[in-house]
């Protein structure tokens, strides 16, 4: 059979995150409909006749800039040159935008073959919290109405324009939830956590300071109990790395940003948690 590659429907993304998650790449568990928002063609599946055999995805945020993930052959279809064909016909799908992943260490090769150059790498830290005994002051549940904040914020921190991805991503949800730090009424920083297969994920952690991350991730890991805790950190950002090593948490993997094209210019010390490593 020959190999046909096309845009996935909702319920594929499904499909390609249980893939992550026997990948052990641990998604969270209501994440298809906010990746799906941000850009429904972004996201591609091959296929052997009926039978889905591989996924990649190269989300589109404006015109300028797109994020790679989600690139996974079914074990049972690997070694056979499909892998190859996804990967073209997603970087074509971006063409003319710099593309940016988090790149596996096992993959790191042959992305750089494809010309993707490194720029830092990305660790992510797990594990129970202790000692987390920061103020909540300033804290709150972040609203409809901080949308446009939030969009300012946030593009200080991600490359592009994410707004419909954003809006889905702060909708109100039993697994998900997003706080932000006000001050004289200004945003000065906000994070995500969400429930994953195993335990959550805080992600983004954007803060103007360490001071404000940790107070931010006081009143986040509010839903998480006991469980373990998961938060994907910017090596550069070095205090960000003192902050989870204080609180408990240890390094459990790294990927490596790298970039095609001209890497942005992103303020990586105010980045305390990255969003997601399928959307950057």
């Amino acid at each position: 059979m020959n190999l046909t590659i096309r845009p996935m429907t909702l319920s594929d993304l499904d499909v390609a995150l249980g893939w992550a998650r026997d990948e052990g790449w641990n998604p969270g568990l209501d994440d298809a409909g906010a990746f799906y928002a941000q850009d429904p063609g972004g996201f591609l599946m091959g296929w052997l006749g009926t039978v889905r055999i591989g996924c990649i995805s190269v989300v589109k945020y404006g015109s300028d800039f797109a994020f790679l993930g989600l690139y996974i052959v079914h074990p049972a279809h690997r070694g056979k040159g499909y892998g190859k064909a996804i990967w073209d016909a997603g970087i074509a799908s971006a063409a003319g935008r710099t593309i940016g992943l988090d790149g596996v260490v096992a993959q790191q090769d042959n992305y750089r073959k494809s010309g993707f150059a490194f720029t830092h790498k990305t660790v992510r830290w797990g594990g129970s919290l202790r000692g987390l005994v920061t103020t909540r002051s300033f804290v709150r549940p972040i609203e409809v109405t901080d949308m446009d904040a939030v969009l300012t914020y946030d593009s200080k921190h991600v490359a592009g324009d994410r707004q419909p991805f954003l809006k889905a991503w702060l909708a109100p949800s039993p697994s998900r939830q997003t706080e932000g730090y006000f001050e004289d009424g200004a945003l000065r920083g906000f994070g995500t956590i969400r429930r994953c297969v195993d335990g959550w994920k805080i992600g983004p952690l954007f803060a103007d300071t360490p001071a404000i991350a940790e107070t931010l991730l006081a009143t986040l890991v509010t839903p998480a109990a006991t469980d373990m805790i998961f938060i994907d950190i910017p090596e550069p950002n070095h205090a960000a790395a003192a902050m989870a090593r204080r609180l408990g948490l240890t390094p459990a993997f790294e990927t490596a940003r790298m970039y095609l094209g001209v890497a942005p210019a992103l303020a990586l010390d105010e980045i305390f948690g990255i969003t997601t490593l399928e959307l950057g």
